[in-house]
């Protein structure tokens, strides 16, 4: 019977934008799982009936992202026993996507840095839940105003990091004119006490005013330079070099008729 099933164990939740899937072990042998996710204000909702997978996307069962969850995840038989015989189950930890989903990383969208002004314009990542127009909901669109981002941003080739925040999606920072910068972002919901830094962006740098210099550093030019008076030197000593060479050839082969 139902009682002699084992049931699931280390449940995790992983949410990252808002995408969430629910994981478990181990992996059914002669059983099912089914899962049930129980919010306190919404009907229950069963995701993955029969699965003998051991995870679940159960993201369009969370769409009331403020509301807290729990999941119960059932140990079942292939075919039906009796009705008034509850199934085993095992019960995963609460869960609130919008305290608890990590904050993606977002993308750069555009960057100029034009004198010494550097502008970096992020764009939000998107979430799976969507406008009844079908088109996607974005991170902004669900925190609205709790969502800030973060910039860091240092000289190429320093370590000496700064950061800026914004509640917009654009970033202006000052900079040195003739010197590149580089720089990533994350996003930052300042409302929660966990979670609150998201995901870095990937690094990217501005390449302005990038000279051989800046690239190779002082001491290549000074291999060019000794390199170069070499090459000069040669140029003006080896014609003397050869000239005297060929004179002292021209009066060896004189001196045999002179001898004459």
């Amino acid at each position: 019977g139902y009682a002699e099933l084992p049931t699931a164990v280390n449940i995790t939740w992983s949410s990252i934008n808002f995408k969430t899937i629910l994981q478990w072990q181990p992996k059914p042998s002669g059983y099912f799982y089914t899962v049930e996710i129980h919010g306190q204000t919404s009907d229950t909702k069963k995701k993955c009936i029969l699965t003998t997978e051991t995870e679940c996307d159960v993201t369009d069962a969370l769409q009331n992202v403020k509301e807290t969850y729990i999941a119960h995840i059932l140990s079942v038989m292939p075919t039906e026993m009796d009705d008034f015989e509850e199934p085993p189950f095992a019960v995963s930890e609460k869960f609130t996507p919008y305290t608890q989903t990590v904050i993606g990383k977002p993308e750069i969208k555009n960057y100029t840095q034009k004198g010494s002004k550097l502008t970096v314009v992020i764009e939000d990542p998107l979430t799976p839940y969507t406008f009844p127009n079908g088109s996607f909901q974005s991170i902004r669109d669900i925190f609205q105003h709790d969502l800030e981002y973060k910039l860091y941003y240092w000289k190429d080739q320093s370590s000496g990091k700064k950061d800026v925040t914004t509640n917009s999606n654009t970033f202006e920072v000052s900079v040195e004119s003739t010197k590149n910068y580089c720089f990533y972002a994350q996003g930052i919901v300042p409302s929660r006490r966990e979670n609150r830094n998201g995901q870095d962006s990937t690094i990217t740098c501005t390449s302005v005013g990038r000279s051989i210099l800046d690239e190779y550093g002082a001491e290549v030019f000074i291999i060019i330079a000794v390199i170069a008076i070499a090459v000069i030197t040669l140029a003006i000593v080896l014609p003397v070099i050869l000239c005297k060479r060929k004179k002292a050839r021209a009066a060896r082969e004189k001196e045999p008729l002179n001898g004459v």
